[in-house]
């Protein structure tokens, strides 16, 4: 076992991101400052990525008026090399809202035992919708129980994912809860501030039979991942290097898979909106729920909390993010 401590003030390059979880979140800040530099970037981006066909379902909610030009990403964690196959399963889900003036960026991440009704086949953990039916299964099963619309999605497999961090050097986090992962080559996790990568990295967002609270610490273990990777990105000038952002795109997106609206000009304007955003303008809670609970069939799930749903739905549709109290504590570890 090998601890992970953080060794004094270093000077190795800090990046890469969550199975995500939330890889988008690197394109949407590494394209933040880059100026001129832009349609280069943007290009670098375009020729890295795979296109999802059909990805995005057809009669999708209407986006109400009040929320004007915000955009909702579904970023999806997958288990699998090809998000499309009958075995695939959306490990990390999160929703990540940014409002029309490009003020912050909300991201929920939604459990993946969340019980729901997935269209066509009736009540079923949430991440059972890939399985079900694919990308376009996942997205709309999201957009329904929010009744608002997913203006994009981001897929990374969790090979992928090692590859990536691999290529981006690695993320510094705050770890709040040591612990040893319970996979084979079992690793120890100190508390405290950390740096992993690879196949490290993936240990850290994956472990969940470590801890008392399974899913929900690693729940809190990915928002952590995620929070160090944007703290890296964003800090000591990174977005100002040219060199570097365009190192972090083109050895990102070679790993995700996004549908086929999300190309280099939207990644670009979006890029431009959020010049403005900081660490501390990046929001991160989890969709509350009711706790845990056993389906008819036996299944361990978790309860959702249908007046916290709509009541996201609502503000999501509102372009009112900003006002949830849920998302008031995000950014703190």
């Amino acid at each position: 076992m090998s601890e992970h401590r953080l060794p004094p003030e270093s000077d190795a390059k800090h990046p890469v991101r969550t199975a995500l979880t939330v890889m988008l979140s690197v394109v949407l800040v590494a394209a933040l400052a880059a100026g001129g530099y832009l349609w280069h970037l943007a290009r670098t981006f375009d020729s890295g990525k795979q296109t999802l066909t059909g990805a995005l379902p057809a009669g999708s909610p209407q986006k109400d008026p009040a929320a004007g030009d915000s955009q909702n990403f579904l970023l999806i964690g997958s288990d699998s090399r090809d998000p499309g196959s009958d075995n695939a399963r959306s490990d990390t889900m999160m929703l990540v809202n940014i409002p029309a003036d490009g003020s912050g960026v909300y991201v929920m991440s939604i459990m993946r035992d969340t019980w729901v009704d997935v269209p066509g086949h009736g009540a079923n953990k949430i991440n059972a919708a890939m399985a079900l039916g694919g990308v376009s299964l996942t997205v709309e099963t999201v957009q329904e129980l929010f009744d608002v619309p997913i203006d994009h999605v981001v897929v990374i497999d969790f090979e992928g994912f090692k590859g990536l961090t691999d290529s981006l050097g690695g993320v510094t986090l705050e770890n709040h809860t040591a612990f040893t992962s319970r996979e084979p080559g079992a690793e120890y996790f100190a508390a405290g501030s950390i740096r992993v990568q690879g196949e490290s990295a993936l240990k850290y967002v994956r472990e969940r039979y470590a801890f008392a609270d399974g899913d929900y610490q690693r729940v809190r273990n990915q928002q952590a991942f995620v929070r160090g990777l944007l703290n890296g990105i964003m800090a000591r000038g990174t977005l100002l290097n040219p060199v570097k952002v365009n190192e972090i795109v083109g050895g990102m997106s070679p790993y995700l898979s996004v549908d086929e609206g999300l190309d280099a000009v939207a990644a670009g304007r979006l890029g431009v909106s959020l010049r403005k955003v900081g660490p501390e303008d990046v929001h991160m809670f989890t969709l509350p729920n009711e706790g845990v609970g056993t389906s008819p069939d036996g299944q361990s799930i978790v309860l959702p909390d249908y007046a916290a749903i709509a009541e996201i739905g609502a503000a999501l549709d509102g372009g009112t993010m900003a006002g949830y109290p849920g998302a008031s504590g995000a950014g703190k570890g």
